[in-house]
Protein backbone atom coordinates (compact mmCIF):
# COMPACT_ATOMS: atom_id res chain seq x y z
CA UNK A 1 0.00 0.00 0.00
CA UNK A 2 1.59 3.44 -1.10
CA UNK A 3 1.21 6.54 1.24
CA UNK A 4 1.25 9.71 0.64
CA UNK A 5 1.54 12.50 3.78
CA UNK A 6 0.13 15.68 2.64
CA UNK A 7 0.58 18.90 4.78
CA UNK A 8 -2.33 21.51 5.10
CA UNK A 9 -2.34 25.54 3.97
CA UNK A 10 -3.73 28.80 5.47
CA UNK A 11 -7.51 28.46 6.74
CA UNK A 12 -6.52 25.82 7.85
CA UNK A 13 -5.40 27.39 11.61
CA UNK A 14 -7.79 27.56 14.48
CA UNK A 15 -7.34 28.56 18.57
CA UNK A 16 -6.08 26.04 20.38
CA UNK A 17 -4.48 24.29 17.38
CA UNK A 18 -1.44 21.85 18.60
CA UNK A 19 -1.80 22.14 22.86
CA UNK A 20 -2.96 18.72 23.16
CA UNK A 21 0.44 17.55 21.43
CA UNK A 22 2.40 19.45 23.49
CA UNK A 23 0.46 18.07 26.58
CA UNK A 24 1.01 14.99 25.69
CA UNK A 25 4.55 14.53 23.25
CA UNK A 26 7.83 16.33 24.65
CA UNK A 27 9.14 16.17 20.79
CA UNK A 28 5.77 18.13 20.46
CA UNK A 29 6.33 20.89 22.66
CA UNK A 30 10.00 20.53 21.76
CA UNK A 31 9.22 22.29 17.73
CA UNK A 32 6.84 24.33 19.40
CA UNK A 33 9.45 25.70 21.47
CA UNK A 34 12.07 25.74 18.58
CA UNK A 35 10.03 27.78 16.51
CA UNK A 36 9.03 30.11 19.29
CA UNK A 37 12.91 31.01 19.61
CA UNK A 38 13.56 31.37 15.94
CA UNK A 39 10.95 33.84 15.34
CA UNK A 40 11.78 35.14 18.74
CA UNK A 41 8.16 35.49 19.51
CA UNK A 42 5.49 33.36 21.78
CA UNK A 43 4.30 32.00 18.69
CA UNK A 44 2.76 29.09 20.66
CA UNK A 45 0.54 31.25 22.77
CA UNK A 46 -0.95 33.08 20.22
CA UNK A 47 -1.74 29.74 18.70
CA UNK A 48 -3.08 27.86 21.59
CA UNK A 49 -5.05 31.40 23.67
CA UNK A 50 -5.54 33.71 20.49
CA UNK A 51 -7.13 36.50 19.96
CA UNK A 52 -8.12 34.31 16.67
CA UNK A 53 -7.61 37.94 15.16
CA UNK A 54 -3.65 37.66 15.99
CA UNK A 55 -3.50 34.00 14.94
CA UNK A 56 -5.28 34.64 11.67
CA UNK A 57 -2.65 37.21 10.33
CA UNK A 58 -0.73 36.13 7.61
CA UNK A 59 2.97 36.29 9.29
CA UNK A 60 1.66 34.48 12.34
CA UNK A 61 -0.76 31.81 10.22
CA UNK A 62 1.77 30.50 8.15
CA UNK A 63 4.51 29.38 10.62
CA UNK A 64 1.97 28.23 13.27
CA UNK A 65 0.23 26.10 10.24
CA UNK A 66 3.78 24.35 10.13
CA UNK A 67 4.83 23.91 13.30
CA UNK A 68 1.66 21.96 14.57
CA UNK A 69 2.51 19.90 11.22
CA UNK A 70 6.14 19.04 12.45
CA UNK A 71 5.34 18.62 15.96
CA UNK A 72 2.43 15.96 14.81
CA UNK A 73 5.81 14.71 12.25
CA UNK A 74 8.22 14.69 15.19
CA UNK A 75 5.97 12.95 17.90
CA UNK A 76 4.90 10.37 15.01
CA UNK A 77 8.43 9.54 14.50
CA UNK A 78 9.55 9.10 18.36
CA UNK A 79 6.61 6.47 18.28
CA UNK A 80 8.25 4.59 15.44
CA UNK A 81 6.89 6.24 12.77
CA UNK A 82 10.33 6.17 9.32
CA UNK A 83 8.76 8.52 6.96
CA UNK A 84 11.25 7.02 4.20
CA UNK A 85 9.81 3.60 4.65
CA UNK A 86 6.30 3.95 4.93
CA UNK A 87 5.52 6.86 2.58
CA UNK A 88 6.08 7.48 -0.72
CA UNK A 89 5.80 11.35 -1.75
CA UNK A 90 4.80 14.64 0.56
CA UNK A 91 2.81 17.44 -0.85
CA UNK A 92 1.56 20.61 1.07
CA UNK A 93 -0.87 23.01 0.14
CA UNK A 94 0.43 26.59 -0.29
CA UNK A 95 2.75 27.24 2.90
CA UNK A 96 2.36 23.24 3.49
CA UNK A 97 5.09 22.76 0.73
CA UNK A 98 7.68 23.94 3.82
CA UNK A 99 5.88 22.01 6.31
CA UNK A 100 6.26 19.18 3.98
CA UNK A 101 9.88 19.60 2.75
CA UNK A 102 10.72 20.30 6.72
CA UNK A 103 9.21 16.80 7.54
CA UNK A 104 11.13 15.04 4.86
CA UNK A 105 14.42 17.15 6.46
CA UNK A 106 14.82 19.03 3.65
CA UNK A 107 15.43 22.11 5.90
CA UNK A 108 14.80 22.81 9.47
CA UNK A 109 12.17 23.56 11.49
CA UNK A 110 13.42 26.75 12.50
CA UNK A 111 14.35 27.39 9.11
CA UNK A 112 11.17 26.95 8.05
CA UNK A 113 9.42 29.02 10.71
CA UNK A 114 11.92 32.20 9.76
CA UNK A 115 11.13 31.39 5.46
CA UNK A 116 7.09 31.33 6.25
CA UNK A 117 7.47 34.56 8.69
CA UNK A 118 8.99 36.34 5.84
CA UNK A 119 6.57 35.29 3.48
CA UNK A 120 3.45 35.89 5.18
CA UNK A 121 5.37 39.65 5.95
CA UNK A 122 5.83 39.69 2.02
CA UNK A 123 2.66 38.34 0.30
CA UNK A 124 0.91 40.80 3.17
CA UNK A 125 3.00 43.96 1.98
CA UNK A 126 2.91 43.22 -1.56
CA UNK A 127 -0.74 44.76 -2.49
CA UNK A 128 -2.31 47.39 -0.03
CA UNK A 129 -5.31 46.15 1.77
CA UNK A 130 -8.37 46.36 0.58
CA UNK A 131 -6.90 46.72 -3.05
CA UNK A 132 -7.12 42.97 -3.79
CA UNK A 133 -9.10 39.60 -3.25
CA UNK A 134 -10.00 36.37 -3.81
CA UNK A 135 -13.10 34.47 -4.34
CA UNK A 136 -13.80 30.92 -4.55
CA UNK A 137 -15.81 29.76 -8.01
CA UNK A 138 -17.98 26.55 -7.30
CA UNK A 139 -19.49 24.35 -9.77
CA UNK A 140 -17.16 25.21 -12.64
CA UNK A 141 -14.11 23.22 -13.73
CA UNK A 142 -11.15 24.56 -13.99
CA UNK A 143 -10.96 25.26 -17.67
CA UNK A 144 -14.25 27.59 -17.31
CA UNK A 145 -12.37 29.08 -14.10
CA UNK A 146 -9.38 30.18 -16.56
CA UNK A 147 -11.80 31.71 -18.79
CA UNK A 148 -13.74 33.39 -16.33
CA UNK A 149 -10.80 34.93 -14.62
CA UNK A 150 -9.70 36.13 -18.40
CA UNK A 151 -12.49 37.43 -19.32
CA UNK A 152 -13.57 39.36 -16.21
CA UNK A 153 -9.27 40.73 -15.74
CA UNK A 154 -10.08 43.52 -18.16
CA UNK A 155 -6.67 45.15 -18.15
CA UNK A 156 -6.29 44.25 -14.76
CA UNK A 157 -4.99 41.40 -12.79
CA UNK A 158 -7.51 37.98 -11.96
CA UNK A 159 -6.38 34.57 -12.45
CA UNK A 160 -6.73 31.15 -10.88
CA UNK A 161 -4.60 30.94 -8.17
CA UNK A 162 -5.97 27.40 -6.85
CA UNK A 163 -7.39 24.59 -8.68
CA UNK A 164 -7.94 22.74 -5.32
CA UNK A 165 -10.70 20.06 -6.71
CA UNK A 166 -13.31 19.52 -9.23
CA UNK A 167 -15.79 22.06 -9.01
CA UNK A 168 -13.66 24.20 -6.54
CA UNK A 169 -11.41 27.04 -8.25
CA UNK A 170 -10.01 29.77 -6.55
CA UNK A 171 -9.58 33.10 -8.33
CA UNK A 172 -6.76 35.84 -7.20
CA UNK A 173 -6.40 39.52 -8.39
CA UNK A 174 -7.54 43.30 -8.09
CA UNK A 175 -10.41 43.68 -6.14
CA UNK A 176 -12.84 45.10 -8.97
CA UNK A 177 -11.47 42.14 -10.98
CA UNK A 178 -12.16 39.36 -9.05
CA UNK A 179 -15.99 41.23 -8.48
CA UNK A 180 -16.49 41.09 -12.34
CA UNK A 181 -15.04 37.03 -12.02
CA UNK A 182 -17.91 36.32 -9.66
CA UNK A 183 -20.54 37.93 -11.78
CA UNK A 184 -19.17 36.21 -14.96
CA UNK A 185 -18.78 33.16 -13.07
CA UNK A 186 -22.56 32.99 -12.16
CA UNK A 187 -24.06 34.00 -15.74
CA UNK A 188 -21.57 30.86 -16.63
CA UNK A 189 -23.70 28.27 -14.49
CA UNK A 190 -21.54 28.59 -11.08
CA UNK A 191 -23.04 26.84 -8.41
CA UNK A 192 -21.76 29.81 -5.54
CA UNK A 193 -19.15 32.43 -6.36
CA UNK A 194 -18.34 33.83 -3.21
CA UNK A 195 -15.32 36.25 -1.97
CA UNK A 196 -13.05 34.31 0.16
CA UNK A 197 -12.31 36.55 3.89
CA UNK A 198 -8.22 36.82 3.24
CA UNK A 199 -6.26 39.67 3.36
CA UNK A 200 -4.26 39.42 0.36
CA UNK A 201 -4.69 38.27 -3.34
CA UNK A 202 -2.42 35.01 -2.98
CA UNK A 203 -1.21 33.19 -5.79
CA UNK A 204 -1.51 35.89 -8.81
CA UNK A 205 0.87 38.37 -10.78
CA UNK A 206 0.52 40.67 -8.03
CA UNK A 207 1.85 38.89 -5.88
CA UNK A 208 5.49 39.26 -7.75
CA UNK A 209 7.41 41.69 -5.12
CA UNK A 210 6.74 39.06 -2.27
CA UNK A 211 8.61 36.00 -4.95
CA UNK A 212 11.33 38.90 -4.97
CA UNK A 213 11.71 38.59 -1.52
CA UNK A 214 11.41 35.17 -1.24
CA UNK A 215 13.40 34.39 -3.70
CA UNK A 216 16.56 36.32 -1.91
CA UNK A 217 15.57 34.72 1.68
CA UNK A 218 15.60 31.39 -0.12
CA UNK A 219 18.99 31.47 -1.69
CA UNK A 220 20.25 32.34 2.09
CA UNK A 221 18.67 29.12 3.13
CA UNK A 222 20.43 25.55 3.25
CA UNK A 223 18.67 22.78 1.69
CA UNK A 224 18.88 19.29 1.46
CA UNK A 225 17.55 16.79 -0.63
CA UNK A 226 13.99 15.52 0.88
CA UNK A 227 14.06 11.69 2.20
CA UNK A 228 10.76 11.41 0.00
CA UNK A 229 9.86 13.41 -3.39
CA UNK A 230 7.80 16.31 -2.75
CA UNK A 231 5.17 16.73 -5.42
CA UNK A 232 5.07 20.57 -6.33
CA UNK A 233 2.82 22.65 -6.40
CA UNK A 234 3.20 24.90 -9.38
CA UNK A 235 4.45 21.48 -11.22
CA UNK A 236 1.97 18.91 -9.84
CA UNK A 237 4.78 16.54 -10.30
CA UNK A 238 7.58 15.16 -7.81
CA UNK A 239 11.10 16.48 -7.35
CA UNK A 240 13.95 15.89 -4.86
CA UNK A 241 16.64 18.75 -6.40
CA UNK A 242 17.46 21.11 -3.96
CA UNK A 243 18.01 24.11 -6.47
CA UNK A 244 14.82 23.46 -8.09
CA UNK A 245 12.63 23.20 -4.92
CA UNK A 246 14.32 26.80 -4.15
CA UNK A 247 13.26 27.85 -8.12
CA UNK A 248 9.59 26.03 -7.39
CA UNK A 249 9.01 27.88 -3.74
CA UNK A 250 9.66 31.24 -5.48
CA UNK A 251 7.05 30.56 -8.49
CA UNK A 252 4.68 29.13 -6.08
CA UNK A 253 4.58 32.46 -4.89
CA UNK A 254 2.55 34.56 -7.94
CA UNK A 255 1.89 30.59 -9.77
CA UNK A 256 -1.54 28.66 -9.22
CA UNK A 257 -1.91 26.01 -6.47
CA UNK A 258 -2.16 23.10 -8.75
CA UNK A 259 -3.58 20.85 -5.70
CA UNK A 260 -6.41 18.54 -8.17
CA UNK A 261 -3.62 17.85 -9.99
CA UNK A 262 -1.35 17.08 -7.67
CA UNK A 263 -3.37 14.36 -5.78
CA UNK A 264 -4.98 12.79 -8.78
CA UNK A 265 -0.92 12.15 -10.16
CA UNK A 266 -0.32 10.56 -6.85
CA UNK A 267 -3.63 8.58 -7.35
CA UNK A 268 -1.96 7.82 -10.60
CA UNK A 269 1.37 6.66 -9.11
CA UNK A 270 0.47 4.12 -6.59
CA UNK A 271 -0.89 5.93 -3.74
CA UNK A 272 -4.04 4.53 -2.33
CA UNK A 273 -4.34 6.62 1.06
CA UNK A 274 -3.26 10.11 1.67
CA UNK A 275 -3.05 11.38 5.53
CA UNK A 276 -3.39 14.96 6.38
CA UNK A 277 -0.60 15.86 8.74
CA UNK A 278 -1.23 18.99 10.87
CA UNK A 279 -4.27 20.38 11.49
CA UNK A 280 -8.12 20.51 10.13
CA UNK A 281 -9.68 18.22 7.78
CA UNK A 282 -9.37 20.75 4.47
CA UNK A 283 -6.96 18.58 2.21
CA UNK A 284 -8.78 15.12 3.34
CA UNK A 285 -12.24 16.26 2.96
CA UNK A 286 -10.82 17.01 -1.10
CA UNK A 287 -9.07 13.43 -1.64
CA UNK A 288 -12.38 11.34 -2.24
CA UNK A 289 -13.83 14.33 -4.80
CA UNK A 290 -10.41 14.18 -6.47
CA UNK A 291 -9.87 10.54 -6.54
CA UNK A 292 -12.73 8.13 -5.77
CA UNK A 293 -10.35 4.71 -4.93
CA UNK A 294 -8.04 6.79 -2.14
CA UNK A 295 -8.66 7.38 1.20
CA UNK A 296 -7.78 10.40 2.99
CA UNK A 297 -7.22 10.43 6.93
CA UNK A 298 -6.98 13.13 8.42
CA UNK A 299 -3.80 13.02 11.59
CA UNK A 300 -4.41 15.98 14.34
CA UNK A 301 -4.86 14.56 17.60
CA UNK A 302 -2.51 12.29 19.85
CA UNK A 303 -5.12 9.26 19.20
CA UNK A 304 -4.74 9.65 15.21
CA UNK A 305 -0.96 9.58 15.53
CA UNK A 306 -1.67 6.61 18.15
CA UNK A 307 -3.66 5.09 14.96
CA UNK A 308 -1.17 6.34 12.37
CA UNK A 309 2.00 5.17 14.06
CA UNK A 310 -0.16 1.93 14.71
CA UNK A 311 -1.64 1.36 10.66
CA UNK A 312 1.95 1.86 9.75
CA UNK A 313 3.68 -0.66 11.82
CA UNK A 314 0.92 -3.30 10.30
CA UNK A 315 -0.91 -3.60 13.80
Amino acid sequence: MSIAFTFPGQGSQAVGMGKALAERFAEARAVFEEVDEALGQKLSDIMWNGPEADLTLTANAQPALMAVSLATMRAAEARGLDLKASVAYVAGHSLGEYSALAAAGALSVGDAARLLRIRGEAMQKAVPVGEGAMAALLGLDFDAAVKVAEEAAGGEVCQAANDNAPGQVVVSGTKAAVERAIEIAKAHGARRAVLLPVSAPFHCALMAPAADVMAGALAEVDFAAPAVPLVANVLAAPISDPAEIRQRLVEQVTGTVRWRESVAWMADNGVETVYEIGTGKVLTGMVRRIAKDLTGVAVNTPEDIDALVGALAGD
